[in-house]
């Protein structure tokens, strides 16, 4: 792949999972969903929480917090590192170009964005070093987790939500960040597919789109396109080692193929009343549903094509990104027994008993890792000898 990478770097050969939300991140739905990808991971993974969709929110660093907070008590099992990546704004000191800011998400196993502003994502992010970076992990190997304004951004076309349904402008789309464009895929997602907040009087479908408006808007696409509906509280997980979707959650999947023939396509009688069997006709497409617990290959949404190394990216971000990797190949990963002290000696902390804090980082130590408390939570370093 490089020159400057040693020969002997087991180098990953395929895109992490990319995990995406229809909504509910944080709910039960979303601990199960969680589950499934984090048990695939690496003991103790570090999940690294871009920040940028809410960053124009003042309080960005809690409404990304809470789901950092909710991965470190509900999924506690595995241990997960969590840290901050504030990219908030290209014109503060927390810019998505800065790279001490982004410097986590090279060595990340997980990287998850979420709530906020699709436009706003998409502004800050575009041809951003940050951007680069999380495109740089997942070719190598990293997990994506992806959740409400972020599944948005990363289409081809993203849907500006807030501009329509808030403030009244006129039916249009925006470019997206077009993340599946690199693997040869024209996406458009939206989640909150099925959502209901508006009751009986307001139909808020379609990311509270309805579905009249829905299907006004997908004739202002061009054509070739596949639309992808996620339900409340739902995943999708999209592996592209093995080429398989899964759907989780308490709803399901809606693909939309415009301008395109495929085979298994959903019966027109089990659309009706749901505003897609028009849509589909007047593309000149069809729709498939698939529901909770199903898997499908990945072919149904389209081919996927795996780019050349370090096509699209600046050179010196696929440098870092590899040396990274070939970094975390050289650290040894902690043993379960050494993490288990680790919970205690947080839960010591926790009462302020500091001398059983103590003793438990002594123990730590002796089993030949160094533990030190940051910012950003506890990290353990293997001792000199201990690599």
């Amino acid at each position: 792949m490089s020159d400057l990478i040693e020969p002997e770097a087991n180098l990953p050969d395929s895109p992490g999972p990319i995990i995406l939300f229809g909504s509910g991140e944080t709910s039960p739905s979303g601990q199960k969903i969680f589950d499934t990808v984090l048990r695939r991971l690496p003991i103790a993974p570090t999940v690294a929480l871009l920040e940028t969709p809410a960053g124009f929110e003042l309080n960005s660093a809690q409404v990304i917090g809470r789901v950092g907070e909710f991965l470190q008590h509900r999924l506690q099992n595995y241990r997960p590192q969590i840290v901050t990546v504030p990219a908030r704004n290209r014109a503060t000191a927390y810019s998505p170009d800065d790279p001490q800011v982004i410097e986590p998400i090279f060595s990340a196993d997980l990287v998850f964005m979420g709530p906020g502003s699709p436009t706003y994502a998409v502004r800050q992010l575009r041809d951003s070093q940050a951007w680069y970076s999380l495109l740089a992990r997942h070719r190598l190997g990293g997990a994506i987790a992806l959740a409400s304004a972020a599944v948005v951004a990363i289409s081809a076309y993203a849907l500006p939500v807030y501009e329509i349904y808030k403030v009244g402008e006129d039916l249009h789309w925006k470019p997206g960040l077009d993340f599946f464009g690199m693997y040869g895929l024209p996406l458009v997602f939206i989640p909150h597919w099925n959502n209901s907040e508006g009751g009986d009087e307001l139909d808020t479908s379609r990311c509270f789109m309805g579905k009249m408006r829905f299907a006004q808007l997908v004739e202002l696409l061009p054509p070739g396109l596949t639309l992808i509906g996620i339900d409340e509280k739902t995943g999708l997980i999209i592996n592209p080692q093995d080429g398989t979707c899964q759907v989780i959650g308490s709803g399901g999947v809606t693909l939309i193929h415009t301008g395109q023939s495929h085979q298994g396509a959903s019966p027109a009688n089990e659309l009706e009343g749901m505003g897609l069997v028009e849509v589909a006709e007047n593309r000149q497409g069809h729709v498939h549903k698939f529901q909770s617990r199903e898997t499908f290959s990945l072919s149904r949404i389209g081919v996927f094509h795996q780019p050349s190394a370090g096509m699209g990216l600046p050179q010196a971000i696929w440098q870092k990104a590899l040396s990274a990797v070939v970094e975390k190949q050289k650290s040894p990963e902690p043993p379960p027994e050494v993490l288990k002290l680790v919970e205690e000696r947080q839960a010591a902390r926790s009462r302020k008993d500091w001398s059983a804090s103590d003793s438990l980082r002594q123990r730590i130590q002796e089993l030949g890792w160094q533990v030190k408390d940051t910012p950003d939570g506890v990290k353990l370093e293997a001792v000199q000898g201990n690599r």
